[in-house]
């Protein structure tokens, strides 16, 4: 049996179909939310989480989602590079939560998550402060498992990669 899983945390988007008005009323909440306090900022903070939840929870196909069907693409790229279970899950917009992800892949008889992201550069919200804290997060939920967070990547190992599909242009 694998003892290994390999999480792939992505960013997630909005389905195409989703109504649209949903959608700017999900985005607007959001950045009313920064600014808010009190109990303005927990009517607010109900309003965006029941949006976000209906988001996540719609059905994605690749017509309604090119990014969630090109992360399930990935994952399935990458389970057959490693020959380990890859689990996808997403920061935002998309289920499964990143949280939700790490819980699937802890099933029974699994020693080591190993997590990574597509997201390459430094600066992130995403990959600097949200992926570290689900991590922390299920290793509270999993503390006989072992997390590895495979990030950040060094700088000169994505120009090579990066060089190399500009060389294989040219």
């Amino acid at each position: 049996m694998d003892s290994i899983r390999i999480v792939l945390a992505m960013h997630g988007a909005p389905p195409s179909d989703f109504p649209r008005q949903e959608v700017a009323e999900l985005f607007a909440l959001h950045g009313r939310l920064e600014h808010a306090a009190g109990p303005e900022r927990a009517a607010l903070e109900r309003r965006y989480n029941e949006l976000h939840a209906k988001m996540r929870a719609w059905p994605r196909t690749a017509q309604n989602d090119r990014f969630w069907a090109a992360s399930m693409e990935m994952a399935n790229a990458l389970s057959q590079e490693t020959g380990h279970t890859v689990v996808v899950g997403f920061n935002e917009f998309c289920a499964p939560s990143l949280d939700e992800a790490l819980d699937e892949a802890a099933a029974e008889g699994i020693e080591r998550i190993v997590v990574l992201t597509p997201m390459m550069t430094r600066g992130g919200e995403h990959a600097e402060e949200d992926i570290p804290a689900a991590i922390r997060r299920a290793k509270e939920r999993h503390p006989q498992i072992h997390f590895a967070y495979a990030w950040p990547f060094p700088t000169d190992e994505i120009a090579r990669f990066l060089a190399a599909q500009i060389n294989n242009l040219v």
